[in-house]
C-alpha cells in the first residue's frame, strides 16, 4: 500500500483513461503525430480541469494488438506523450501497452518521468484475442531492477476482461490474487468481461478483506453506480464512461467527467476520506 499511497494523495482515487490515436504503422495510423500529441494533451486538460486524480495513457487504437513486443515508433511517440502530459497537468500519470507489452512500458514510463504501469499477464497465463499471454511476474520485475525504474508502481490485472481463464478455473479470484501479491504486484486491477462491463461486488468485496494491497476497480464504473462500488476498492480506472455515448472511442465527455469527480469528491467528504 505504500508505494501507492506515495503516488496517490487521495483515498478513492479516479484514474482517468486516454486512449492515445492509433499510433505510426497500425492499421489506423491517420499519418500526422502532431494531432495524436494535442488531442491527447487536451483530454489531460480536460481531466485536470474536473480534478480527475490520475490519468493512464493507452494505445487501445492500435487494433489489431501486437502480442508482447511493440516497435519502437510505439514506445518512443507514447514517451513523448506521456511526458508532455505529467509536465503539463502535474498529476500522477501512468502507462499500458496492449497487448502485454509490459516491458515496453516500463520503459515509457522509466523514461517520461511516469508513476505506474498497467500490466497484463502479471501471474498465471490465459488466451486473449492476440493468442496465449504467459506470466511475466519473474521477467519484468527483474527489468524494473535492471532500468532503475524501482520507483514505478506496477499495478496487475488479475483474471483479464476480453480473455478466457479456463485453463485456470480451478483458482479462484482471492487465490489468483494472492499470487499476484506474493509476486509482488503493487495493486490488483479487477474487470468485468469486457470493456465497459461491471466488476463483480462479491469478488471485490472478499480481496478489500483478505488482502492488504490496493483494489483497482478497472472497467464499467458510471455516475449511477460509483457510490455501490466505492466501498470495496482504492481506486478506479475510468475510460468509456467518461466518453459521449459511453464508447470507448468517441470523444471526451467534459460535463461527464466533472459530474462524475463531484459525485466523488461529495462521497469523500460525506465518509471522512482525503
Amino acid at each position: 500500500m505504500k508505494k501507492f499511497n506515495n503516488i496517490f494523495k487521495t483515498e478513492k482515487t479516479v484514474i482517468g483513461m486516454i486512449h492515445v490515436a492509433a499510433l505510426p504503422g497500425t492499421p489506423k495510423f491517420g499519418g500526422n503525430v502532431k494531432e495524436i500529441i494535442n488531442k491527447a494533451l487536451a483530454e489531460a486538460e480536460i481531466y485536470k480541469n474536473a480534478g480527475i486524480d490520475g490519468i493512464a495513457i493507452e494505445n487501445m487504437h492500435d487494433v489489431p494488438y501486437l502480442k508482447k513486443e511493440v516497435g519502437h515508433e510505439i514506445s518512443s511517440l507514447l514517451s513523448i506523450i506521456g511526458y508532455e502530459i505529467k509536465n503539463r497537468t502535474g498529476l500522477p500519470c501512468g502507462v499500458q501497452i496492449l497487448a502485454a507489452a509490459n516491458k515496453a512500458a516500463l520503459a515509457v514510463a522509466k523514461s517520461a518521468g511516469l508513476d505506474f504501469i498497467r500490466a497484463e499477464g502479471f501471474v498465471f497465463g490465459h488466451l486473449a484475442d492476440e493468442g496465449y499471454i504467459d506470466s511475466c511476474a519473474g521477467e519484468l520485475l527483474r527489468y524494473q531492477k535492471k532500468i532503475g525504474a524501482d520507483g514505478i508502481s506496477i499495478l496487475t490485472d488479475i483474471k483479464k476482461k476480453h480473455s478466457s481463464h479456463a485453463i485456470s478455473a480451478d483458482i479462484d479470484i482471492l487465490e489468483t490474487a494472492k499470487a499476484a501479491a506474493f509476486f509482488l504486484s503493487d495493486g490488483l486491477i479487477i474487470t468485468g468481461k469486457s470493456t465497459g462491463e461491471a466488476a463483480d461486488l462479491e469478488e471485490l468485496s472478499i480481496l478489500n478483506n483478505h488482502l492488504n494491497i490496493p483494489v483497482i476497480i478497472g472497467s464499467g464504473i458510471t455516475l449511477e453506480n460509483v457510490e455501490t462500488y466505492l466501498p470495496v476498492c482504492d481506486a478506479m480506472i475510468i475510460g468509456s464512461y467518461f466518453k459521449e455515448k459511453g464508447y470507448w472511442a468517441n470523444d471526451l465527455d467534459a460535463d461527464k467527467v466533472k459530474l462524475f469527480m463531484d459525485k466523488v469528491k461529495n462521497y469523500r467528504l460525506s465518509h471522512g476520506a482525503n
